[in-house]
């Protein structure tokens, strides 16, 4: 289940499109809590928010009208409303809003929630505040919702008043998944009553083994749908996803079918995807004509009309959870009208008939809400998404998505209430973030406003501005709004005329291209867009003119007049007042170049910088001006027109040698002038000029250095070196000859290169990016230019070059890594090459482990440790945060927000602060990247939050604990740090601080206000201030008592309170002291009141006995289940079924033949060697040989005395071996031979009839009594453990409240008479029926009852009679697991009257085949309890309940409840020590076998040296005691015709183990760790181990039994009971035995002397060929 707690704040947001920026802010309404539903009123608008413990009611525009609290509420599960204070589990709980219901046409709000079972009540619509209908008085019928908060709840409002509701099902939730609910009394329903009979609730569509999950609901023409998803059981968890559909006025959901939605053909988008809240995902709405045609082209929805509805559903897969998808489907009600004859096909809901829709988009992430709107007849999908956005999807025949629907995106899902309001302009969103619908308005032109593809947007021509088409006037005339989606824009090709005065007004036409259609009646008056993107360009006109203040205007109103006139403006000049203004009709003449005053033609063009050289012009058109002059020498100008310009020239700029001022062109007359070494203009040098120029000179030669091999440019600095290239004739370097180029040198200079050379680091990562410095000498040879380095032959870019070479490893793509050690190249031009061989080695590339913590603030500084492995190899370590790329971007450059380098870093952590972000990135948008030289790794989980906000000083704010720990805040008071307490984000945010003293001690003696400062990384807050008052100079007479007094007072009262908490404490241990022993006391009288009451019923038991006889079973049965129950095969052994398989023909062949092998047991060779050789085969283990040796007792039951024989003989083997392996003690510990089966056996025999006359009697009231106390409490039925109990693995960990009953049994067919009998209302139907069974028929045995499946139990409340069983229809479900009925379930009272009939045929649950499916289901026992559920699946569930207690309280603590068992033994102490006497007392019978056998052990004893007394003592321990009488202790049914449950076969098995215990000579030391069992009667042991002993002595002291007294005592046993039992086929059993082991048998006594003598081999023959119809050659 997700986490909603983590929900700590959520947002209801209303996204609406505004027409300019500045209007569009979002309004938002938040909510303390969690929402759960939102639904919108279809007329007035008003939104109902349904959230945790809160219900609102809001304006269109999310003002809040009313609001009301709906919890929290004490209430629990367990309890049934209404909860008073008699539920005492009830706690505050939670109350989530499962339903929102408006019911238009009756002004009521429908609202369910999760506390008191799901009931509903109705509210005013119009103030949700006025509540009109509540009870919780009304019982299970009505309760609608579901009580746990995992489950879905989906409903509407049907036409008539009743409403539908569907929802999945908790532990205590009704079993109705759909039901009708009435929303007014009517007739015997209450509001909100089921109109529908739980037998048709209960169809097909609906067995409980599914788990379902409602996710929408709505109606459509006449029928009512329900999406949901299923799972097929426990077991099979995959999703399928179903819509459902019923006439809406079908009250008997005759009509109700169902189908299984596939998206995708092989479904593997298989259910629907569900928010928090396990609601839907779905949306229903029209198509649009486009989205139509294209359904209906499709050729998969048959013909789809605009006005159809259709169903869109997101789905999630559980192949590929990653992904979601979403499909349409389109909703064909033709096919079946209501009222139709035709029979829905249970079928429909099979993979075979599912209705199958491709895809319609497929996107990563989880898609969690959808909704859709149509525009321009175009459908537009709104798809909410995991990570908060919301996608705006174009339905078209290739759906795309073409945008986001701008806002912060918090990173929380958006919830299932995506919901347009009634004009589809504004959508409401559940989720903490705003979303607009669309943002048309944001673009300004036109190209950014269609390249957005939004179908609700488009370029408005006539006004320039991106809108809706609605929002454009004469939007309907063609191509005046061009649609987003066409991708298309106006382009003007010209205007005519081309430009236009800003003073004047005309009309302009235009030349248009693509858009041939638009009004040609469309004017511009003044204004033109300020930015026009396609030619011509729409300016202001404008001229430059440049003149000089120092001369007279008339001159240069010649080159004005020019400029003014020859403008592309068409501007015309005024003569008279020398200006430039528009074409006016108002100024005369002819305004063309040639009418302006000009001066052409100059005489000299070149005039020299510095000489006075006389200009002459030829004037035109000068006639208006009367008076011209100026002075050249102030001109400044450079051009006024083509036949005026002239130009003036300086030879020294760029010539500061002789060789360039002699290259200049001769026009400009430049020489050398020697004195002065410049280049001047002829006439201003007054030396005689030089023929040649000075001799070159060389300033710089760059490189300096080179390597001998030369082959590297050089450059020569100087000055005078030629004119041309050609002047250059030789160049040399150290006597050798250079290659002259056209504007390089080619050279070689001196000295040799010594590459001594280290390389730094010696290994790197793989990915390159390492840093490595080449140290030697002379490496700054030539220049960076020609260096070139490789390591491995992978280049090394060159960083820096000098005494060091630095340069950057690239990527290493051998395939070794890590890599050999690799050689390192420095080139030097073309013909140097310098190696260093193993220089250096590319190793594993670093890996990062994890990182903490995972978040930061936006105002970074926080530390983050990094931990991983290799980061030793890198240098740089950066965090650099990037934004995430926008999908919707045409920019694809990736921005970095913020970088910070490594603080630290060792080979395995790294340490960094984390970078700051500003604005205006949302922390939602970015990502962390770990740069690590050339690797780079994002830091998946790293989040970014919102910087803290303080509202005030020490009372709230907001986010502290997102991304800050208490101790990594700082904060400070003034200069002085302040210890951070506590640092929290609940709903009120609150940091307490700690004031160091010293601090206020400092500012003690000022009134002063001291500012708290708080640090969270590098963000810094003003809080508020702290103010510490004046502290006046009080004189030290004052002080001092001010001082001392107070101290004296606060030790006088310390010693006043020490002692009166000492008395107290005094009297609290009295107290307590006291308080125990009146538990002691309690305790002690409880058990004697229960003992009492005990002893009184057990009379009433004795005196049933009298009448009744204990039922003993008979000396078959009772050797039978002694003998052969305990074997593999139990009941169905051979031996108790008496059925053999022999043909009918050789019956008398048998027959005769086994009584051969009877005489042939009867010899003692062959029974010794058939003995021996058994038990030396490996194969015959210890079963085998326990029951061989049963067989055997029976097979020679007619001579006991022979048996005895026998045993005797092979005891003495037996004891030899143990006491020659020295450990005798061992002896008859275990069954494990032959013999001491034999001995057990024997034992049986021998004592059978003391079991009847003497011990048999305390013996069965030990087990009444026992069974009794039992069956007094709680019984588990499941897990077999009991509130009485003396076993501490046994008992009920859970105090289980309960009453007692007093039914009146009838017994149908058995006369009128009633038969009152006492059960609890917590026992199950089963246990119930065992309670009567054994009440009334308590004088017959329990093989001669009737079973508790053969009989039925029925309830007779009134009139009507009613089936109890363990489980049906109405048990409760708690998850995946249901409760056993019980009386309270069915709500039984006391003196109920019951009917026990017995059922003589099974019959079927249900007729069709799906309901014995059901029934199977339903009687799962895996998936059933009784009283308590197991202890892991509490913990489980419970785990999953925020409003559960902790999950460690979960487990019950059993140890509490180990007073009961004191109780139980203290009750049962009496019948205990009964039949303790009747076995061991002195005063009681010994029967002759005892003796006779103990006497045998004396003897043998005796002749043993290493037999000491304990030794003995453990041989008639483990002869009689631990042999026989535990083993009728612990299994009752072997003596007597009764059945023993588990919870009592437990208790049976502690009295059991305290009987061994008291036969051992072992003194066991008890302790804190004992068992429980052995603590329990730690006490009587002693007492028990006294009685042993004195047993043993008294049989010593007794007369000896002689053999002839046992043989005629075992003679009158075989002639008594021999006749009863199956001897023949017991020796049939035998023989197979004989046939396993033949051939060794065989061998055996042809090696025996004594079986050679009697011919037994040929006997053993003889016997085999008559049994097995084998013909031997005998």
């Amino acid at each position: 289940m997700e986490r909603w707690w983590a929900w700590q704040f959520a947002l209801v947001t209303l996204a609406t499109t505004y027409l300019t920026p500045s209007q569009g802010k979002n309004v938002e309404f938040p909510s303390d809590t969690l929402i759960n539903n939102v639904v919108v009123h279809p007329r007035t608008g008003r939104l109902y928010v349904g959230a945790v413990n809160s219900l609102y009611q809001l304006s269109p525009d999310l003002g809040l009208e009313s609001r009301t609290e709906t919890g929290p509420k004490r209430d629990n599960r367990q309890c049934t409303p209404p909860v008073t204070d008699a539920c005492e589990e009830a706690v505050d709980t939670d109350n989530h809003n499962k339903l929102l219901l408006v019911h238009e046409a009756k002004d009521v709000l429908v609202v369910c929630g999760s506390v008191f079972r799901g009931i509903c009540s109705l509210r005013n619509l119009s103030n949700v505040e006025q509540l009109l209908y509540f009870s919780d008085t009304k019982g299970e019928k009505s309760y609608v919702a579901s009580a746990e908060e995992r489950v879905s709840v989906v409903g509407v409002i049907l036409s008539s008043l009743p409403s539908q509701v569907g929802k999945g099902y908790g532990s205590h939730d009704s079993t109705k998944l759909i039901s009708t609910r009435i929303l007014q009394d009517y007739g015997d329903w209450v509001v909100f009553d089921s109109i529908i009979e739980a037998s048709a609730v209960q169809a097909n569509p609906f067995v409980l083994r599914y788990l379902h999950d409602f996710r929408f609901a709505f109606k459509d023409d006449g029928f009512v749908y329900f999406v949901f998803s299923r799972t097929l059981g426990v077991q099979d968890t995959k999703n399928f996803t179903f819509i459902s559909r019923m006439c809406e006025d079908d009250q008997g959901y005759f009509s109700y079918t169902e189908l299984q939605l596939n998206c995708s053909a092989e479904n593997k988008y298989n259910k629907a995807q569900v928010m928090i809240t396990h609601s839907s995902a779905a949306y229903v709405a029209t198509p649009g004509n486009v989205l139509a045609q294209t359904m209906t082209k499709s050729g998969k929805y048959g013909q789809v009309s605009a006005s159809d509805k259709v169903l869109f559903v997101t789905f999630t897969s559980d192949e590929d959870p990653s992904t979601s998808a979403m499909c349409r489907c389109h909703l064909d009600a033709a096919k079946y009208k209501c009222g139709a004859e035709f029979l829905p096909s249970p079928l429909a809901s099979k993979a075979e008939f599912a209705l199958t829709a491709e895809p319609s988009l497929v996107r990563k992430g989880h898609l969690t809400a959808v909704a859709v709107a149509v525009e321009m007849r175009h459908a537009v999908a709104f798809l909410g998404t995991a990570t908060g956005e919301v996608l705006k999807v174009h339905l078209s025949a290739h759906p795309e998505v073409y945008g986001r629907a701008p806002g912060e995106v918090t990173g929380d899902k958006v919830n299932k209430n995506l919901l347009f309001d009634s004009s589809h302009r504004h959508l409401y969103i559940t989720t903490e973030k705003k979303v607009p619908v669309q943002a048309c308005h944001l673009k300004t032109d036109c190209h950014s406003c269609v390249s957005m593809k939004d179908p609700y947007c488009g370029w408005c021509v006539l006004e320039g501005r991106c809108t809706r088409k609605q929002e454009c006037s004469r939007s309907m005339e063609q191509n005046t709004w061009l649609w987003s989606p066409d991708q298309q824009c106006v382009q003007i090709q010209s205007f005519n005329p081309p430009n236009l005065s800003c003073k004047k007004t005309q009309q302009v036409g235009k030349e248009r291209a693509v858009l041939e259609d638009v009004n040609q009646h469309a004017y511009f008056s003044e204004s033109f867009p300020s930015v026009v993107e396609s030619p011509p360009r729409i300016t202001r006109a404008h001229t430059h003119t440049h003149t000089n203040t120092h001369s007279h205007p008339n001159i240069w109103g010649v080159f004005r007049c020019i400029a003014c006139v020859t403008s592309e403006w068409g501007c015309q000049w005024n003569a008279r007042d020398h200006s430039c203004s528009d074409r006016d009709d108002g100024v005369g003449g002819d305004h063309i170049r040639d009418s302006c005053p000009q001066f052409e033609s100059p005489e000299p063009l070149l005039i020299p910088v510095g000489f006075e050289i006389p200009i002459s012009f030829q004037g035109r058109n000068l006639d208006i001006y009367t008076r011209v002059s100026t002075s050249l020498s102030t001109l400044n100008f450079s051009r006024t027109s083509p036949s005026s310009s002239v130009v003036l020239y300086n030879c020294s700029v760029g010539r500061e040698d002789c060789s360039l001022c002699k290259h200049a062109d001769a026009t400009y007359q430049c020489v050398w002038c020697a004195a002065s070494r410049t280049c001047v203009y002829q006439d201003l040098c007054p030396s005689p000029q030089p023929a040649q120029c000075p001799d070159p000179e060389i300033t710089d030669i760059i490189p300096r250095f080179g390597p001998l091999n030369g082959r590297i440019s050089v450059t020569i600095r100087g000055s005078n070196m030629g004119i041309k290239k050609e002047d250059i004739k030789k160049i040399t370097v150290a006597g050798v000859d250079c290659d002259h180029q056209a504007d390089r040198y080619s050279v070689s200079t001196r000295g040799s290169v010594d590459l001594s050379v280290a390389v730094e680091p010696a290994k790197g990562p793989a990915a390159g990016g390492t840093i490595i410095t080449i140290k030697g000498e002379d490496l700054d040879t030539a220049t960076k230019d020609d260096v070139t380095v490789t390591v491995g032959g992978f280049p090394c870019e060159v960083l820096s070059f000098g005494k060091r070479i630095t340069c950057t490893t690239g990527k290493y793509r051998g395939q070794k890594v890590p890599s050999d050690p690799l050689t390192v190249t420095v080139n030097y031009g073309r013909n140097t090459t310098k190696d260093v061989p193993a220089a250096y080695q590319y190793s594993d590339n670093p890996k990062i482990i994890d990182y903490n913590p995972k978040a930061s603030f936006l105002c970074g500084g926080r530390r983050i440790v990094v931990v991983g492995s290799g980061f030793d190899l890198i240098q740089r370590a950066t965090m650099k945060v990037l934004p995430f790329p926008d999908e919707f971007s045409q920019n694809t450059t990736p921005v970095e927000v913020s970088v910070c380098e490594a603080l630290s870093k060792n080979d395995t952590v790294l340490q960094f602060e984390s970078p700051e972000v500003k604005s205006p990135y949302d922390s939602q948008s970015l990502r962390t990247v770990l740069y690590l030289d050339n690797m780079n790794e994002e830091l998946k989980g790293f989040d970014y939050h919102p910087d803290p906000t303080f509202n005030d000083l020490a009372k709230n704010g907001r986010g502290f604990s997102k991304a800050m720990t208490a101790k990594e805040a700082q904060a400070f008071v003034g200069d002085a740090s302040c210890h951070v307490n506590i640092l929290q984000h609940v709903s009120i945010y609150q940091i307490h601080f700690k004031i160091v003293k010293d601090f206020i001690l400092m500012f003690s003696h000022w009134i002063i206000s001291v500012s708290l400062q708080v640090k969270f990384g590098h963000g810094e807050w003003l809080v508020g201030s702290v103010y510490y008052a004046r502290k006046d100079d009080i004189p030290l007479a004052i002080i001092i008592p001010a001082v001392i007094i107070p101290m004296l007072l606060f030790i006088a009262v310390s010693v006043y309170c020490y002692r009166r908490k000492s008395q107290q404490a005094e009297r609290e241990y009295e107290k307590v002291k006291h308080q125990l022993e009146n538990l002691e006391e309690s305790v002690r009288d409880r058990c004697k009141k229960e003992f009492t009451d005990l002893m009184i019923e057990m009379e009433d038991h004795t005196s049933d006995l009298s009448e009744a006889r204990i039922p003993f079973l008979d000396y078959k049965t009772y050797t039978d289940r002694n003998f052969f129950l305990p074997s593999k095969d139990g009941a169905n052994d051979t031996m108790i079924t008496r059925e053999i398989q022999i043909p009918e023909a050789r019956k008398a062949i048998v027959a005769q033949a086994l009584n051969q092998f009877s005489n042939l047991l009867n010899s003692k060779p062959f029974l010794i060697n058939f003995i021996r050789t058994l038990e030396s085969r490996p194969d015959f283990n210890a079963r085998s040989r326990g029951y061989f040796a049963s067989l055997l007792t029976v097979a020679l039951h007619g001579k006991l005395e022979y048996y005895t024989d026998i045993m005797r003989t092979l005891l003495l083997e037996l004891m030899d071996e143990h006491v020659q392996n020295k450990n005798p003690k061992l002896m008859l510990r275990r069954s494990e031979t032959v013999v001491e089966r034999m001995l057990c056996n024997w034992m049986s025999i021998c004592l059978y009839q003391f079991l009847r006359d003497t011990a048999g009697e305390p013996l069965y009231k030990l087990f009444k009594a026992l069974k009794h106390q039992v069956e007094k409490g709680p019984v588990d039925a499941k897990m077999k453990k009991a509130k009485y109990t003396l076993n501490d693995t046994g008992l009920l960990g859970d105090d289980v409240e309960y009453s007692v009953l007093t039914l009146q049994v009838l017994v149908h067919g058995e006369g009128p008479d009633v038969t009152p009998v006492k059960v609890l209302n917590c026992d199950t139907i089963s246990q119930v029926k065992e309670k009567i069974i054994d009440q009334v028929y308590r004088n017959l045995p329990y093989s001669q009852r009737p079973k508790v499946e053969n009989v039925a139990l029925e309830w007779r409340p009134g009139s009507t009679g009613q089936i109890l069983s363990d489980l049906d229809l109405t048990s409760q479900k708690e998850g995946r697991w249901k409760r056993l009925n019980t009386l309270a379930h069915y709500n039984v009272r006391d003196n109920a009257t019951l009917v026990l009939s017995r059922v003589l045929h099974t019959q079927s649950f249900h007729q069709h085949q799906d309901s014995h499916e059901e029934k199977n289901s339903l009687l799962e026992d895996d998936n059933t309890f009784h009283l308590v559920r197991p202890a892991d699946e509490i913990d489980e569930v419970k785990s999953k309940r925020g409003s559960m207690k902790d999950k460690a309280m979960t487990k019950a603590i059993t140890e509490i409840y180990l007073t009961r068992l004191l109780s139980v033994k203290g009750t049962l102490q009496q019948f205990v020590d009964d039949f303790f006497r009747s076995v061991l007392g002195s005063s009681s019978v010994v029967p002759p076998a005892v003796k006779y056998f103990f006497d045998f052990l004396d003897e043998q004893a005796l002749r043993h040296d290493n037999v000491d007394e304990e030794t003995l003592h453990i041989w008639k321990t483990n002869s009689l005691p631990s042999r026989f009488w535990v083993n009728i202790l612990r299994n009752p049914h072997f003596m007597f015709d009764v059945h023993v449950t588990e919870v009592v076969d437990a208790s049976l098995h502690v009295i059991a183990q305290t009987f061994m215990d008291a036969c051992t000579k072992t003194e066991h030391k008890l302790s804190r760790e004992s068992p429980s069992n052995k603590l329990l009667y730690a006490k009587e042991i002693s007492t028990y181990k006294k009685m042993v002993d004195d047993y043993y002595k008294g049989i010593r002291q007794m007369v000896p039994v002689s053999d002839q007294d046992m043989n005629t005592h075992l003679a009158e046993v075989s002639r008594q009971h021999t006749d009863k039992l199956n001897t023949q086929v017991a020796l049939h059993q035998l023989y197979q035995y004989a046939s396993k082991y033949y051939d060794v048998i065989i061998q055996s006594l042809d090696e025996d002397p004594a079986a050679q003598n009697k011919q037994l081999t040929l006997r053993l023959q003889q016997i085999a060929a008559a049994l097995e119809n084998k013909v031997t050659d005998l």
